[in-house]
């Protein structure tokens, strides 16, 4: 009783066609389509921009600016 045959899947699909119609389900596959192949290239392209930048990274010096605070200004408008 829990699972569904394949019997059950055939007229789920053939009332989901009769319902959208086979012309909107093509657009929605093709819309969906395209939008999965920007995501890939974006994460493609944000990868190469990554790898780019760390090449790019200014290095940080072991050097250590030291100060003190002599007195504590305060300015009132």
């Amino acid at each position: 009783m829990g699972s569904f045959s394949i019997w059950h899947w055939l007229i789920v699909l053939v009332i989901v066609m009769l319902v959208f119609g086979t012309k909107k389900l093509r657009n929605i596959g093709a819309d969906l389509g395209s939008a999965v192949r920007g995501f890939k290239e974006g994460m493609r392209e944000g990868g190469e921009k990554a790898a780019e930048g760390a090449g790019g990274a200014p290095q940080v010096t072991a050097n250590t600016v030291e100060g003190e605070v002599k007195a504590k200004t305060e300015t009132r408008a």
